[in-house]
């Protein structure tokens, strides 16, 4: 049985191991002892794009080398690299290039193909994955929760009273913009560590007296994001601890082009991610760019 990393380690490997082969996420998923739905939600989880899409941007680029180091014709490589049709291959062709194979031999311009996407150690997060930062914009939205004051920033109670949030006060919350989504807010105010677990609303009204209101002003952002094999409620101590050691080795990166925001910073759970087998977290704070 494989972990999450080793699924898709493995299943990369395969890929390009038959990259001439009829791939599909049926003989993949085969290959990982897993169900072809679960492979194609982690592919998508771990790489944003679906692995069909993946798999063909994997073909094309193959297929274009033979293409320009060859003479051979356009329909034996559509052949070979697994499409029935010459003209879907020159459909698909060049939706992914932009211009016909016939074009590509002629022109002779640089194209720009998908590479093969690889796993690496700082990768692995014991049997799971993490990944990061992407640096993204994040707009502004408004969020409701109860704050707590924590011993210490990387606290073991912040999983415990996330818990305890989601399933009594979240109930309270009028104007919820996604009842899927859980916010955990992080903010130092007067060097304490308030924590807030909270839930995205539409708007700020009607809030419970024992509960307050924050609003996230839009900010650009680095993204990390975590995924597991386990429901997204579990998500352990131990596992929040690594997050921050991830995340401040890239605040201490000398060749990092950012700094990132140590006062405030939020993590983003989304429930329906959960497909029985992966979740997925995201973990954001505001940055700046570094100047030379």
């Amino acid at each position: 049985m494989f972990n999450t990393y080793e699924m898709l380690e493995h299943a990369l490997f395969e890929i390009e191991k038959d990259i001439k082969g009829k791939l599909n996420a049926e003989s993949l998923a085969k290959a990982v002892s897993m169900s072809s739905a679960h492979l194609q939600r982690l592919f998508r989880l771990a790489f944003e794009r679906s692995l069909a899409n993946y798999i063909r941007s994997r073909k094309l680029a193959a297929s274009l080398e033979v293409l320009l180091k060859t003479d051979f014709k356009v329909i034996d490589i559509a052949g070979e690299y697994g499409f029935e049709y010459e003209q879907s291959y020159i459909r698909a062709f060049k939706r992914e290039f932009g211009v016909t194979p016939g074009e590509a031999r002629s022109a002779g311009d640089i194209i720009e193909v998908t590479p093969p996407l690889r796993l690496i150690d700082k990768n692995k997060f014991d049997e799971d994955l993490f990944f990061g930062p992407s640096i993204v914009m994040v707009p502004e939205f408004y969020m409701v929760g109860r704050p707590h004051i924590l011993p210490r920033r990387r606290s073991e109670d912040a999983p415990q009273v996330g818990k305890q949030f989601w399933r009594g006060d979240r109930e309270k919350i009028l104007h919820k913009s996604n009842e899927d989504v859980y916010i955990g807010l992080t903010r130092i105010i007067d060097g304490k560590n308030c924590y807030m677990p909270s839930v995205p609303v539409k708007k700020i009204e009607d809030v419970h007296q024992e509960l307050e209101y924050y609003t996230f002003k839009a900010a650009l952002c680095a993204r990390f994001r975590y995924v597991g094999q386990h429901r997204p409620y579990d998500i352990s101590p131990k596992l929040i601890k690594k997050m921050y050691e991830a995340v401040d080795a890239y605040r201490v990166d000398e060749n990092a082009g950012y700094h990132l925001m140590s006062e405030l910073s939020f993590e983003k759970i989304d429930a329906a991610y959960f497909d029985g087998v992966f979740c997925q977290m995201e973990w954001f704070t505001p940055v700046t760019p570094k100047v030379d």
